[in-house]
């Protein structure tokens, strides 16, 4: 299990990093992958090919649980969970930070309304979001970065910004924008 960074070291690393663009742009393929996380409080297995045959999906990578732009992305997702639900998309939160505390902010956080997934080595590589100090080595920690992904598992959008502000109400553009063209 990894253990979780220090509040003061997580706002002091995002403080010393620019925002970054995302890797895969919009019409990129996005990797499919399985990760183990949790949804209100319960272990769960999510799969994104699974979960594009439903519709699309909106998979935000955010640093870590418990921390206070993290807690407010994942209210913030939560609050409009009927909105996505609404234009047909699913959402699921991706992590590599303290992967150990998903089941507890599943609850918590995302009030039980998405998942949550912990992201390996592997899927932060696939999808560029290995948050990186001003050195250029790893921080531990998933940049926050939202993908929107059609159901035809092509990348709609791509937003990188570390503030958590914007995330939900582009994606959600992007997704009632795909809905409209159904």
């Amino acid at each position: 299990m990894k253990k979780s960074l220090p509040l003061v070291a997580l706002a002091s690393l995002a403080l010393a990093i620019a925002p970054a663009q995302a890797a895969l742009e919009k019409g990129a393929r996005a990797p499919t992958f399985v990760a183990k996380g949790a949804q209100a409080g319960k272990p769960i297995t999510f799969d994104l090919a699974k979960a594009l045959t439903k519709g699309p999906v909106v998979l935000y990578f955010f640093p870590a649980a418990f921390t206070p732009g993290c807690n407010m992305e994942a209210q913030s997702f939560a609050e409009a969970i009927p909105d996505f639900e609404a234009a047909g998309a699913t959402v699921v939160g991706v992590t590599a930070g303290n992967i150990d505390q998903l089941e507890d902010f599943s609850s918590k956080h995302c009030a039980g309304k998405f998942p949550v997934a912990a992201a390996s080595e592997a899927l932060k590589a696939q999808y560029d979001v290995d948050l990186r100090k001003p050195d250029g080595t790893s921080a531990g920690v998933t940049n926050r970065t939202t993908y929107v992904i059609g159901r035809d598992g092509r990348i709609v959008l791509a937003f990188s910004d570390l503030n958590w502000n914007d995330h939900v109400t582009k994606s959600l553009a992007a997704v009632r924008a795909l809905k409209g063209k159904s």
